[in-house]
């Protein structure tokens, strides 16, 4: 299958990460309540170019497609991509997919909304049930998950850096190895409490523990259910498995 004069189908296999990020960064061309950005992740500057080349070119809908100017931490490439914000975004990105599916051979993907805790399929009902496709939808939505966003859940961590990747979220500091946990879920705190079912561990060894993270990653309310640690901030909570 011919995709562009220079693409065929599966040329980015492995590539790019089946996980992306909608609304989690500034619009470069417009207002954030006006642009829809999407961003991807790609292994390395040639295929992101590729990729970033690949959308201006097959799609007409897209404003703006460009790839970030450096490398992350990683090593890794972003590629931006913007388009309008109306409720016709979620199917512009189901077709926006559809090709990128077909550069890297995934069947299915996954998105993060405006850093949420944890991804959802990338489905036509969830991208409908997730963008605000509206100037007054869109500061509901993003005043809603104030605190389901790990940037702001985790601001004033003690950490150096909070990365998530997929459903896993790091904690990293200078002096001390990175601390990585699965994320299990997140929400209004008695709902978190609600779905973790088990005992609270109060003996030495889950104490120690609680004093170790409070001391990595901050000054936190934390509470161990079973394997689980529970994080607290201002009535919502996020529940992680040590990995």
């Amino acid at each position: 299958m011919n995709i562009t004069e220079s693409l065929y189908a599966n040329d980015l296999q492995n590539l790019i990460k089946d996980v992306f990020e909608i609304d989690s960064y500034k619009s470069k061309i417009g207002n954030d309540k006006d642009v829809v950005v999407l961003s991807f992740t790609v292994e390395s500057e040639d295929p992101a170019k590729d990729l970033e080349n690949f959308v201006e070119m097959g799609y007409d809908f897209v404003l703006d497609a460009d790839v970030s100017p450096g490398e992350t931490d990683e090593g890794t490439y972003k590629v931006f991509i913007e388009l309008e914000r109306n409720k016709h975004a979620p199917e512009k990105i189901i077709e926006l997919l559809s090709g990128i599916k077909t550069l890297t051979g995934m069947s299915d993907m996954r998105f993060r909304y405006f850093k949420s805790f944890k991804s959802k399929n990338a489905t036509l009902r969830n991208l409908k049930s997730a963008i605000p496709t509206d100037t007054a939808a869109y500061e509901e939505t993003t005043k809603k998950h104030g605190l389901d966003n790990f940037s702001n859940f985790f601001a004033n961590s003690f950490s150096d850096k909070v990365e998530v990747k997929n459903e896993s979220i790091t904690f990293k500091r200078v002096w001390t190895e990175p601390l990585s946990f699965e994320i299990i879920t997140s929400g209004p705190k008695q709902t978190v409490y609600n779905e973790i079912q088990g005992p609270i561990i109060l003996e030495g060894n889950a104490i120690a523990e609680v004093m170790y993270f409070t001391k990595c990653i901050g000054n936190y309310n934390i509470t161990k259910v079973g394997n689980t640690f529970i994080f607290e901030n201002s009535g919502w909570a996020v529940a992680l498995e040590k990995k």
